[in-house]
């Protein structure tokens, strides 16, 4: 036997024999390989799009497509995987014209067992190592479910970048992301046993964002009756995520920029300045060059959080990654659904790899979502696929989940209309105040934030110190 070390790899067999393909994975099996075995060419390019091994191992004589034109859609897929073909005497000259092609080598029938062993522990040796090593060396980016040259490119970069403490622009589409990529960013960082905090500048209502920003003290405003801790010092040694800062109000880009320079935030109402060490990450899918020539944008504050910048493709600029996002989506969300799942019909899977996705990532994680909730057999089907295609796919809430959402929305709404007057929103949603203050503190609604007179400023007569402006 050779000395192949028992590293667990994966190799994908093909060989139309069905005797030749149960001895070929006893043997790689025995030698500590994990083993895929199919009889054909069309079934090993079928398998690939599920799970990509780290070595191909195919005869040359097979029905339809041969090993040879195997090998050479192999090659435009997946450059970098090896492929060792196996032949039969009158093949030879076919094999040593694809070894000149790329091919890592060939074996002659019959060959010993330790020539194979051994060819194979060469190609996984030369090839990336796909061992515990290299599995930790990525828990950084785990969660992103990927194999696209582009997006590989695009983590090689977002790992050198963590290592610095350059602030980063993330640009990108809706759905494309950034979140997750900002995440890993802060894994590969030197920041990773710290917090990790996101706010999306465009959902918090303008009123309450910088009291989420820079906290507040007790008594800042009406019914501020505790000293509240912004998101900066929340992220504190850590890093924070400034999502969809294109959508952030001039006058909090003003104080922005000022906690950026001073490395130190001011609460609302507080005449001191805390220090925070934070590393910011801020995304966007606007285009923030015309954001600022329409003067929606500073200038100053761009250049200052635009120090590098990573720009995430749409799904349609990685489309070999659909299968592996599908089938990664659908096993996680088959659990959550508690149904038994064996992937997608191979026609539903190209019906997905060939949609157009103008929502990106989260437009398919949606999908995915709508046809495993309503799939009733283990493989899911394409008339479920192109039915889910068809409607506008919208995120699956549960009732709980978006009753909560619409009564969030509908306080806020309320307190604007009302500027903040709490007997006045009661009286318009027809509910007596003691409920209405519960609901407000159920959903951490401050109605001072929404005064106009200064945002957030004490009422008259109040002689608390008001934040500086």
């Amino acid at each position: 036997m050779s000395d192949v070390p028992h590293h667990r790899s994966r190799i994908l067999v093909v060989d139309d024999d069905p005797d030749m393909l149960r001895l070929l994975s006893m043997r790689l099996g025995a030698a500590g390989y994990q083993v895929t075995a199919v009889g054909s060419a069309e079934a090993a390019l079928a398998q690939l799009e599920i799970e990509r091994p780290q070595l191909v191992l195919s005869d040359v004589r097979l029905p339809g497509r041969d090993g040879l034109a195997l090998f050479a859609e192999v090659r435009s897929r997946h450059p970098s995987l090896p492929v060792i073909l196996l032949t039969a005497h009158g093949t030879i000259p076919d094999a040593v014209e694809a070894t000149a092609r790329g091919v890592f080598g060939y074996l002659t029938k019959p060959y010993e067992a330790k020539e194979l062993l051994d060819k194979i522990a060469q190609a996984l040796a030369l090839s990336t190592p796909a061992g515990p090593s290299r599995r930790a060396d990525e828990a950084w980016r785990s969660d992103i479910v990927s194999r696209s040259n582009r997006m590989d490119d695009l983590l090689a970069e977002a790992r050198m970048v963590a290592q610095s403490d350059a602030s980063v622009l993330l640009r990108g589409d809706s759905g494309t992301g950034k979140e997750m990529l900002a995440r890993a960013i802060h894994k590969a960082s030197a920041r990773a046993g710290k917090p990790f905090v996101a706010v999306n500048c465009g959902a918090i209502p303008e009123a309450l964002l910088e009291s989420e920003l820079f906290g507040h003290v007790k008594g800042a405003f009406t019914d501020a009756v505790a000293n509240h801790k912004g998101l900066f010092q929340a992220a504190d040694g850590g890093t924070l995520l400034l999502d969809e800062i294109g959508d952030m109000p001039p006058a909090l880009q003003v104080k922005l920029l000022r906690v950026l320079q001073e490395r130190a935030v001011r609460p609302l109402g507080s005449s001191q300045s805390v220090p925070v060490d934070v590393r910011i990450v801020s995304a966007t899918h606007r285009d923030l060059e015309v954001a600022m020539a329409e003067g929606q944008f500073r200038e100053d504050l761009y250049y200052r959080l635009n120090v590098v910048t990573l720009t995430l493709p749409t799904l349609a600029e990685r489309r070999e990654d659909i299968p592996l996002l599908a089938n990664h989506f659908l096993s996680k969300l088959a659990a959550k659904y508690g149904k038994r799942s064996s992937g997608f019909a191979p026609e539903a899977l190209k019906a997905l790899t060939m949609a157009t996705w103008p929502g990106n990532v989260r437009q398919l994680y949606n999908v995915v979502e709508q046809v495993c909730a309503l799939s009733t057999t283990p493989l899911v089907p394409l008339a479920l696929v192109q039915r889910a295609l068809r409607t506008p796919t919208m995120e699956v809430l549960s009732f709980a989940e978006a009753r909560q959402r619409f009564e969030r929305a509908y306080l806020v709404d309320l307190l604007k209309m009302t500027d903040g007057n709490v007997a006045d929103a009661a009286r318009l949603a027809q509910r007596n105040r003691t409920e209405f203050y519960r609901l407000l503190q159920k959903h951490a609604l401050t109605p001072g934030l929404f005064k106009s007179d200064g945002s957030g400023a004490p009422e008259a007569g109040g002689d608390e110190a008001v934040a500086d402006t």
